[in-house]
């Protein structure tokens, strides 16, 4: 009865939104004009400036755009006469906030436990003249403390505004900052700090601790600054007694009263030695250069529109090279970041008190970075929330978006629907987000569509590496299309090169393919202490800097570039046919039971078999439906009842995605532990480690091939 009466339901909804269309549409097409954003999405971006039989390469048709203009005009070559140049542009302008923790808080939780909560106030600005002079502050301070131009500091810190100040500071006296991610072990923090020989640290009060082990490791270390903690004196005793403590804040009243000159870099001198999170073995370090640097804002500045009332929401690491450029065009187009952590970011998060709002919310941002990961997890929440409603508001919610990807295909926008539906998710971002920047890894096309129609926002993803500076290609924020990663930037050329071993060449049909090389003004000098490493992967042709990147790509008609395979993802099957694990991964991770995957493939036989770490809701979910109750997490991963069913939920999860069948995993193992950057199975930008991985469960795998 109940089904009849939802279809019935239903079905007078979709006569109703028939005959609004019909009444609408005429408005809708002079209003909208539809046909100028179709044109927009499918015009040529790119052409091809050289071809044979084993190459081809591409290069944007788009021109310069007003910000990239200007920026020759007033030859801007450095992050250091960047900064002068907008901080007397911007003046007064809100530049970096930082929200305010009033107190700390016990909070009882239903089931009797007791969480520490945030009691949060308002974001605190600091304008662009104010973090020019303590970026000039810092930096004179630094020389105070016995720092000299010319050489390496590392800053190991979590995202904030002390962070770009820091790094600007450094910029000023023509020091190199080694970037390390705070998440990363302790033994590949201790690596970069030796390998680069520094004397001095700027970390955090929350990471400081660290040090009273890493100390051991790392004997060059004379000095550490701390940045300070909102709530809590940071406890300075218990560390070697050769080393020097010092407060942030003290760097910067100790430079502000000195007589040092700043000592302005060239566009040729190194800026940042950024440490990759090295998926394959210890993390290598990457020389960025201002010139680096200042080619890739270019780049992002032509294709990323930037309005005077945007806003960033910064919470990604400033040790991924994606985000710190991401910031840098914020600066440089005078956008305020305000900063915000994923215990704090939306209203739920799980530092924030019950009746306190997330800093998304207090925020409201136009304009946020984020990876696939990120996305993956909100796209779940929102399937989550509507797969708990009745069995209408899921029909309901179902219509809605279905209607909305149907109008949208067409060029249309659909504002009743977003007013009276997805607005009210959009919220949960704060409200006025209109564009996202995916970077880090590919994004699933499902996941791209799903944050598009519920988030009411442009989400474009871009390709680039550390060692192009985070530049290759960005997608058209106007591109109706999913899975592609945009065309080439205007500061660098894309290459397809022939790679005979896995069938992809420039001659293949309807679209050419190879491995991607990438040259231009964005692509890194090579790799700190590692001439063999960079002379392997960079080489200098036609006055340009190229970088073989060892993944797969198909140039389309359009000029727009889709990564299709990546070199070391590749398996050959005994059957020959040859399987992709990146990508399976990446669909799979859509499905709703998998929190994190790894797939394998053993050339000698004919499937692939998968270490999948579930998700706990959607375990004691699946448990219930088969009749398990009353059992732990790591009993439920043990069940084989259990393990037949997640294999059932890839195997029609996968067809969904349109996987082939020797692609989808024939045999599982569920994982009782979260892969997470300490245990050193994933990287610390959450990448796997596939050797390391490997490593600890070939046991596992040996079982699964044998069954």
């Amino acid at each position: 009865m109940d089904s009849f009466w939802i279809q019935g339901a239903i079905g007078a909804i979709h006569v109703i939104s028939f005959v609004y269309d019909i009444v609408t549409l005429p408005v809708y097409l002079v209003l909208q004009r539809p046909w100028k954003r179709r044109q927009d999405a499918r015009r040529v971006k790119a052409k091809i400036v050289k071809k044979d039989e084993a190459q081809v390469t591409y290069r944007t048709i788009e021109p310069p755009r007003e910000v990239h203009v200007k920026m020759l005009q007033a030859n801007i070559s450095t992050l250091e006469n960047m900064f002068n140049y907008v901080a007397k542009t911007h003046s007064t302008k809100r530049c970096l906030g930082t929200r305010q923790i009033l107190s700390e808080e016990d909070e009882v939780q239903p089931n009797g436990r007791v969480f520490k909560k945030y009691n949060m106030g308002d974001y605190k600005w600091k304008n662009f003249i104010e973090v020019e002079r303590l970026a000039s502050s810092f930096g004179r301070g630094l020389r105070e403390y016995g720092q000299n131009p010319g050489t390496n500091i590392v800053i190991f810190a979590e995202t904030r505004a002390e962070w770009m100040i820091a790094a600007h500071g450094c910029f000023k006296q023509n020091m190199r900052i080694v970037t390390v991610y705070a998440t990363l072990g302790d033994e590949g923090v201790a690596h970069c700090i030796n390998e680069t020989e520094v004397t001095a640290v700027i970390t955090t009060h929350d990471l400081l601790p660290k040090f009273k082990s890493l100390l051991d490791k790392t004997p060059n270390i004379k000095t550490i600054i701390y940045m300070d903690d909102q709530l809590r004196k940071t406890e300075t005793s218990g560390f070697k007694e050769d080393v020097t403590l010092i407060p942030f804040s003290q760097v910067i009243r100790s430079g502000a009263d000195s007589k040092f000159e700043g000592v302005p870099p060239v566009a040729s001198d190194i800026a940042i030695i950024m440490y990759t999170s090295g998926s394959t073995g210890t993390p290598k370090g990457v020389l960025l250069s201002h010139n680096n640097l200042i080619a890739t804002m270019k780049g992002f500045c032509d294709v990323v529109p930037i309005y005077p009332d945007d806003v960033l929401l910064g919470f990604l690491p400033l040790a991924h090279v994606f985000e710190l450029l991401a910031e840098s065009v914020c600066l440089l187009t005078g956008v305020p970041i305000g900063y915000s952590t994923p215990l704090t970011l939306i209203d739920t998060s799980s530092k924030i008190r019950k009746g306190c709002k997330g800093d998304a919310t207090v925020l409201k941002p136009t304009c946020m970075t984020t990876v696939p990961l990120i996305l993956d997890r909100i796209t779940k929440g929102i399937n989550d929330k509507v797969n708990a409603g009745s069995p209408f508001q899921k029909a309901l919610f179902n219509f809605c978006y279905n209607y909305k990807v149907k109008w949208c295909a067409q060029g249309y926008q659909t504002p009743v629907i977003d007013k009276l539906v997805f607005k009210k998710v959009a919220k949960l971002m704060g409200g006025k987000v209109r564009i996202m920047m995916s970077g880090g890894a590919p994004l699933a096309p499902d996941t791209h569509e799903q944050i598009k129609v519920c988030l009411c926002v442009d989400l474009v993803q871009g390709y680039g590496l550390t060692e192009t500076t985070s530049g290759a290609t960005v997608m058209d924020y106007r591109d109706m299309s999913y899975g592609r990663v945009g065309a080439p930037l205007t500061m660098c050329d894309i290459r397809l090169v022939n790679w005979e071993e896995g069938n992809y060449r420039v001659t293949n049909k309807p679209y050419p393919q190879g491995e991607i090389v990438i040259g231009g003004d964005s692509v890194s000098l090579g790799y700190y202490k590692l001439p063999s490493k960079t002379k392997e992967d960079f080489f200098e042709e036609d006055g340009k800097r190229w970088f073989q990147t060892g993944d797969i790509g198909e140039m389309h008609a359009d000029g727009v570039l889709k990564i299709i395979d990546r070199k070391k993802d590749l398996v050959k099957l005994q059957a020959g046919e040859y399987v992709s694990l990146g990508k399976v991964e990446s669909e799979l991770k859509t499905c709703p039971i998998v929190e994190n995957i790894c797939v394998y493939g053993d050339p000698s036989k004919q499937y692939t078999v998968a270490l999948i770490v579930p998700n706990p809701k959607h375990m004691e979910d699946l448990a219930a439906k088969y009749g398990i109750v009353s059992r732990s997490f790591e009993e439920l991963c043990t069940s084989p009842v259990l393990e037949k069913a997640v294999i059932k939920e890839i195997e029609d999860h996968g067809r969904k995605c349109k996987l082939q069948k020797f692609e989808i995993p024939a045999a599982i193992t569920l994982c009782k532990e979260v892969w997470s950057p300490d245990m050193g199975l994933v990287t610390a930008a959450f990448k796997l480690k596939r050797k390391d991985i490997q490593d600890k469960y070939q046991h596992d795998i040996n079982r699964m091939y044998a069954s």
